[in-house]
């Protein structure tokens, strides 16, 4: 299909002014920050929470893009900067986005799977693919791509030579799916499992089923299982009223079903499953135990006896089913290096999403990509890897590791990459690694199965204490989303990332907010500034414990002190005098009732006239910190801070005659109080996921999971003891397990003898005797473990609240007392 510009403006019935070339468009996207081939890329400008895409339209335009999708209410003068552009004027940019490949989809005359539910879609997804893979050229979501924008990316894709295409659709609230069925036109519907996820804006289970199905209202087939009352219930009224054609192809554990599954049986580490279909046994095993893949593949299972494969080549097939790695990791490799592992699939537009990840890493100015075999295109070999070329040279690639034969072979394509080396597999390049100077750079490690990445991402993973804390950085800008939709537009955030990001790690928690748009940051001290900006970070710095020793790399760095004092405002002042420098960037800190730090009211007359013959200073913001928002009893205390600051600020602005910004909400006052809001608010522990109010609290993620092992078990007599000072005792015969976490780790001693717990697999293990510096001891006397499970020490559950509530402290404190030497693992789905 060829889609010139003009051809596209008639399709979404929109307004082309300006025109240039007629451009063919390839390539759609609405993130400015995913751009990879310019030239044959249509920019959707949306509106978003606290900025429109209009104003990265510039940036692209300097880029390379051409081509735009806009607001017909976007001014024309704006339109004439851009001379050589095309621009096409909707009333509704997202409405055109899914007009035009609901158009495009119409054109093709295949099988399509629509997969929709609460849990599992991107699962199934990726397994059918595996299934049929051989037997189809198959067109899919990248990864978890199911949203209203997600959708219609996904289906751009399908070209000619695809005979059957898998795309999932999820939802979030009334009146979504319609839009998305007429995107997908799913010929074959399959509903995953629902759950309680994606719940908080329907007033009932069967509301967001009825939602789901309308997914499927001009399918042929539906897939799924009958065994949960409430879905079948609604598909049958959904049959009765919407789609009576639909052909409903069951699977059961207890009823009539098309696909009766007459039983299940659990091994160490497979899993037997025995059906009857067509009045015929058969039986198929998967290397999985747990009941969500048990589920996923029995789902598989049908749609593969609904697309006519017979049960022998089922039974093949299902035993070589993968685990799929849904998340792409950031980790820390040997040599100073950043290792990025995202061997989920190996594709182009995954690649892409990849690459885009790689991006946002600040931290090393050198990026390396080790990519195999791209064994997943619709493309020939000739055409995908001049496309891989162009969209590396793209996003400033350095080097290129090429893995397998025919990127070896299609090398020259990537001629222009400064730095390129290939190997005929991946056993002859982990020979390489030691000659290959792999140091102080970002590796993004991208490959099909059959390459066995993983063996590369252990040769380069820095080997290190076996604790790990996992960082979900969706979570985190999930976070970061809830509180900006609290927000009024032209309000701006300043995130804190001192104290090492709540634990969390400065510089890659610091690379997120700087690609989400978050407008300044905040650290304590100047030394954690600079970390941050020898990282990449390029957003303005407050230092907000600025001190005389440190001022040269303040200036050096364009870090921006927060001023709180005479002493240190006379002092900075000084330097910069005999420096000869002017108008330095400054923040001003009033006391208004916290006392810890801040100019007083009664200094703020001659602060005021200090200022207004000052010329090295200038005064980006004036506010304060508010000493008791997150509780009721003091809202008046919090109101009469407000008043003071703003009495302050007004001093100030009317003395030096120049606007500033003014701030005093934090995460608990974003909420409370909307209207200290001001033009600044800054966020801290809300963004790890932790807020005193409940309506907050249940929006937010948490961010990191503590995570440990059993290193060993014991089985102690009744009278036994444990630990040190013998103040475990065993009161009945006990099962004890030692994991690798103590106090040297930050878990707090005081936790001891019974006051914490951990989880493992679900199960509470309270603590038994006394935290040891490098060990905890826990009860297991009740539950099935073994040496090397998983053990949580906090995240879903037990939260972090949780173990501050039983630590007698506050959540501040343990995330901030997560030892360095602990492992940061940072991860996105």
């Amino acid at each position: 299909m060829h889609y010139a510009i003009t051809f596209i403006a008639k399709i979404v019935e929109g307004k082309i002014v300006q025109q240039g070339n007629d451009t063919i468009i390839e390539n759609l996207i609405t993130d400015s920050r995913k751009l990879l081939l310019p030239q044959s890329t249509l920019f959707f400008a949306m509106a978003g929470q606290g900025r429109n895409g209009t104003s990265f339209i510039q940036t692209l335009y300097e880029k390379g893009v051409t081509n735009f999708l806009v607001e017909n209410t976007f001014e024309a003068i704006e339109i004439k900067k851009l001379p050589n552009a095309n621009f096409i004027l909707v009333e509704n940019p997202l409405a055109a986005l899914q007009k035009l490949v609901a158009h495009h989809r119409e054109q093709f005359n295949f099988p399509v799977i629509g997969i929709t539910g609460s849990n599992g879609k991107t699962i199934v997804k990726e397994w059918l693919h595996q299934l049929l893979q051989t037997e189809y050229n198959i067109v899919r979501s990248p990864k978890s791509y199911n949203s209203q924008i997600g959708v219609p990316l996904s289906v751009w894709r399908i070209q000619a030579n695809n005979n059957l295409g898998i795309f999932e659709a999820g939802i979030s609230m009334q009146n979504e799916m319609q839009h998305l069925q007429k995107i997908i036109q799913p010929s074959i519907g399959i509903v995953a499992f629902i759950g309680s996820a994606h719940s908080q804006n329907f007033n009932s289970t069967q509301e967001k089923i009825q939602e789901k199905l309308s997914l499927f209202t001009k399918s042929k087939n539906l897939i799924f299982c009958k065994d949960d009352v409430i879905l079948q219930d609604e598909i049958n009224l959904f049959k009765k009223e919407k789609n009576n054609a639909v052909e409903l192809f069951t699977w059961s554990k207890i009823n009539t079903a098309n696909l009766f599954i007459e039983s299940i049986i659990k091994k160490e580490n497979d899993t037997v499953i025995n059906c009857i279909y067509q009045k015929n046994s058969f039986s198929f095993t998967i290397p999985f135990t747990d009941d969500a893949s048990i589920h996923n593949a029995i789902t598989c299972c049908c749609t593969l006896l609904l697309l006519n494969v017979n049960t022998n080549t089922i039974a093949s097939k299902m035993l070589q089913l993968k685990p799929m790695a849904m998340r792409l990791e950031l980790k820390q490799g040997i040599n100073n290096c950043s290792i990025i592992n995202d061997a989920y699939s190996a594709d182009f537009e995954s690649l892409s999403i990849s690459l885009d990840f790689l991006a946002q890493q600040n931290q090393h100015t050198k990026r390396t990509v080790i990519l195999s075999d791209v064994l997943q295109s619709s493309n020939n070999n000739t055409v995908l890897y001049k496309q891989i070329a162009a969209a590396l040279l793209g996003k400033n690639i350095d080097r290129l590791i090429g893995i397998g034969k025919d990127i070896t072979t299609n090398a020259t394509a990537f001629s222009s990459i400064a730095e390129t080396v290939f190997f005929a597999d991946t056993e002859i390049f982990l020979a390489a690694i030691p000659n290959l100077q792999i140091q102080n750079e970002v590796v993004l490690l991208k490959g099909a199965r059959v390459f066995q990445f993983e063996k590369i991402s252990a040769a380069l993973e820095q080997k290190v204490h076996g604790t790990k804390l996992e960082i979900n950085l969706n979570a985190l800008r999930n976070n970061l989303k809830v509180y900006q939709q609290l927000l009024q537009p032209t309000t701006k955030i300043m995130a804190m990332v001192k104290a090492f990001g709540y634990g969390s790690g400065s510089a890659e928690i610091a690379n997120v907010l700087q690609h989400s748009g978050v407008g300044y940051l905040a650290v304590a001290y100047t030394d954690e500034g600079v970390e941050l900006r020898q990282a990449g970070i390029t957003l303005p710095i407050m230092v907000m414990n600025a001190e005389p020793m440190g001022f040269e790399n303040l200036v050096k760095y364009n870090l921006e002190p927060e001023l709180y004092s005479f002493e240190i405002y006379n002092a900075f002042c000084s330097f910069l005098l005999q420096n000869k420098i002017n108008t330095f960037p400054i923040h001003l800190k009033i006391d208004t009732g916290m006392h810890r730090l801040g100019f007083d009211e009664v200094e703020i007359e001659t602060l005021c006239a200090s200022l207004q013959k000052n010329k090295v200073l200038k005064v980006i913001s004036v506010f304060s910190h508010l000493a008791g928002s997150d509780a009721k009893d003091y809202d008046t205390f919090t109101n009469n801070q407000y008043l003071s600051l703003k009495k302050a600020s007004e001093k100030i602005e009317a003395a030096i005659g120049y606007f500033f910004l003014n701030h005093i909400a934090n995460s608990s006052a974003i909420y409370r109080f909307p209207a200290l809001q001001m033009n600044m608010v800054r966020l801290g522990i809300g963004l790890y996921g932790v807020d005193v109010t409940p309506d907050i609290q249940n929006r937010l993620l948490p961010v990191a999971t503590l995570k440990t092992t059993i290193a060993q078990i014991k089985y102690l007599q009744t009278g036994e003891t444990i630990g040190y000072s013998r103040k475990g005792v065993a009161t009945k015969n006990t099962k004890t397990a030692t994991v690798r976490i103590g106090y040297a780790d930050g878990y707090p001693r005081n936790l001891s003898n019974g006051k914490g717990k951990m989880y493992i697999n679900d199960n509470p293990a309270p603590v038994i005797g006394n935290i040891c510096m490098d060990m905890t001891m826990l009860d297991v006397t009740d539950l099935d473990v073994q040496v090397g499970d998983e053990v949580i020490v906090f995240g879903d559950a037990p939260t972090v609240s949780n173990l501050a509530t039983w630590a007698d402290t506050i959540s501040y404190e343990i995330l901030t007392n997560i030892s360095q030497r602990v492992k940061r693992v940072y991860f996105e789905e």
